[in-house]
């Protein structure tokens, strides 16, 4: 009999998975007989269904303790089905079956979900794109695939996407296989964007484009669609190879711009609404959809607009010319300013060339003066057209903003909007009579008025200024202008180079610097011996031995008294006497009569003739000169 009973029970191991049956359902208790010596108890808790902890009903519990200290049996429903379930999970994730669960809470990064056992489902791995605040999706029941899992640690990691994105790629390739320019399909309004909405077409979306959504101009898609919106739109283009889809709201209606032409013909006036405003222009609305843009530079006749916002506001109701249609890229081109004369044909009538106007100083540049002729019309006085006077290099010498000024019409340009005026011609040019006052080799007084680093410019009477290059500012070479001469010093000047034609006039001060040089050096020598610096030592012994034979030889005043005949700044005088002729020695062919170095006649000082002049044939005396001279040599 003893036999009998032991072998009567199961041979029962712990931490198996064994079935029983309940006997007895207490207040939180739940006896189950799992053909042992003893029967187990198991927390009414662990049965997450009350009605599988009736009585008579079978469950499988986990062996745990084959007797505990009271002699009773430890069994545990929880652990039983996380056994089962991870055995469950271990065969899906082998197969890549599909799951259903219940997200229970949220946690840190996403979920957990009720598999059987706890399992967590990443945020990311959620829905397709973000949707909704944070814990939104807290008890929804969702379909899963399991991603990851770690035998180990016995953690499963979970992905609604997945599911989605396989179930969008067949829902992909039905849509595409049914797709055709110009269908209408509904869709739901699953985002909007700054750029458009996307639209859910069955499970792939497609782009509705802001500019597809009205004929009119709208701001944001938010005007037209909102999120959840049931809406029906055209198929407008479908990429199969890159899976986008263009869909279009518009399109459903006909265009406006069908026979545009005919509704707003070219050169005809039309109003709208200013919708629009641009750094290049603003757009004006004439009906529904359809818009023109009136370019700044159609905005005025003669204002210089800096933005459009100048002349229009948004929503101003204005007159308009349609200038241009182009109805294949759906653009007009109009003009506010057509809608008044154009002043500038007006112009050429009312102000002919040699009219004098007045008006007054708008603006300066660097190359001008921009006078006011009439209101929003001006016309430039250019910098060279101010003063034949003076050279100017910028018009604040002569002008300042708002000045009042009268100038002379020069040229008119309606087309080009211009009008060129000139202030020197008010008064007759200077150079006109130059070659009459001037003359090459004539010598002039002025006051230097600019000095620059090639020379300095000379100021004369009537305005006419002359440049004394730096190569004619002094015997040696000179490096600085300033070290010669400064702005305001009067000098004297000859002219070597004069040409009206070009208002050139180039003046020497080199030459006048020389010949008075040659004046100081040769009057002490005649105050002392009363011989000319310029004449022969031989011709003046030649004198003192005739003197007692040839009374009149001595008695000629002329050569030794008169001391306007030793003057050497007057060379070209044909009345002066040979022998006080100062230049003749200078005569560039002609051999020095007399060696510097000879010690003969101490007391009579040798001719010192001017130095050999920087530029060849300045020095070469006039044909005045070489016949007056002649040889000095007795």
């Amino acid at each position: 009999m003893k036999l009998l009973y032991e072998e009567s029970f199961q041979h029962l191991e712990e931490g198996s998975v064994v079935k029983g049956r309940v006997i007895r359902v207490d207040r939180d208790q739940v006896l189950v007989d799992v053909g042992y010596k003893s029967e187990g108890v198991v927390s009414l808790r662990e049965f997450s269904d009350p009605r599988l902890a009736e009585v008579g009903s079978e469950v499988e519990v986990l062996l745990e303790q084959t007797e505990d200290q009271d002699g009773m049996v430890v069994l545990s429903k929880r652990k039983a089905d996380r056994m089962k379930n991870w055995e469950r999970l271990v065969e899906v994730f082998d197969s890549g079956e599909v799951m259903e669960g219940k997200i229970t809470c949220r946690v840190k990064g996403g979920y957990n979900v009720d598999l059987g056992m706890e399992t967590f489902l990443p945020a990311s791995q959620v829905s397709l794109r973000p949707s909704g605040p944070p814990g939104s999706h807290v008890g929804k029941v969702l379909r899963f695939k399991i991603i990851k899992l770690n035998r180990r640690r016995k953690n499963v990691v979970l992905s609604h996407r997945v599911v989605l994105e396989e179930e969008r790629e067949v829902s992909r390739d039905r849509i595409f296989k049914e797709l055709e320019i110009g269908q209408l399909r509904k869709g739901e309004v699953k985002n909007i964007t700054d750029f458009g909405a996307f639209v859910d077409l069955g499970g792939i979306d497609g782009l509705l484009h802001i500019t597809d959504m009205s004929w009119g101009r709208i701001s944001h898609p938010s005007e037209v669609v909102a999120v959840g919106d049931e809406i029906e739109v055209m198929v407008l283009n479908f990429n199969r190879e890159k899976q986008k889809i263009s869909l279009g709201l518009k399109q459903k209606t006909p265009s406006p711009w069908e026979n545009v032409e005919e509704r707003y013909p070219v050169d005809s006036r039309q109003k709208g609404r200013v919708v629009n405003i641009t750094d290049y222009g603003a757009f004006v609305e004439l009906e529904k959809g359809v818009e023109g843009l009136v370019h700044i530079s159609e905005m005025s006749w003669t204002r210089r607009l800096g933005h459009p916002t100048e002349v229009v506001a948004i929503g101003d109701v204005v007159e308009v010319v349609v200038l241009a249609i182009d109805t294949a890229k759906h653009k007009i081109s109009l003009g506010m300013r057509q809608v008044d004369a154009n002043p500038w044909t007006l112009v050429k009538e009312k102000y002919p060339v040699g009219t004098r106007i007045t008006g007054r100083i708008r603006n300066l540049t660097d190359y001008g003066a921009f006078m006011e002729v009439e209101e929003g019309i001006d016309g430039l006085i250019h910098v060279s057209d101010l003063s034949w006077e003076r050279r100017v290099n910028h018009p604040s010498e002569v002008l300042k903003k708002g000045d009042r000024v009268e100038a002379v019409v020069l040229s008119i340009s309606p087309d080009d909007k211009r009008i060129g005026l000139g202030i020197k011609q008010l008064h007759g040019d200077p150079w006109s009579t130059v070659a009459e006052d001037y003359q090459v080799g004539q010598l002039i007084s002025g006051i230097v008025v600019k000095t620059v680093s090639f020379g300095a410019f000379v100021g004369l009477e009537g305005g006419i200024e002359g440049l004394a290059h730096v190569s004619q500012l002094g015997s040696e070479g000179v490096v600085r202008v300033e070290d010669v001469v400064t702005v305001g010093d009067r000098v004297e000047a000859e002219i070597v180079r004069l040409e009206p034609e070009k208002k050139k006039m180039g003046l020497a001060i080199k030459k006048v610097l020389e010949k008075a040089a040659v004046k100081e050096t040769e009057a002490p020598a005649e105050a002392e011996t009363g011989v000319p610096a310029a004449a022969e030592p031989g011709a003046a012994v030649a004198d003192e031995s005739a003197g007692p034979t040839e009374p009149e030889a001595t008695a000629e005043p002329e050569a030794t008294v008169e001391p306007e005949a030793v003057v050497p700044v007057e060379p070209a005088e044909p009345d002066a006497p040979a022998p006080v002729e100062p230049e003749a020695p200078a005569e560039p062919d002609a051999p020095a009569p007399v060696e510097l170095e000879a010690p003969a006649e101490p007391d009579v000082p040798a001719p010192s003739g001017p130095e050999e002049p920087s530029q060849p044939g300045e020095a070469e005396p006039t044909q005045g000169e070489a016949g007056e001279s002649g040889d000095p040599t007795p």
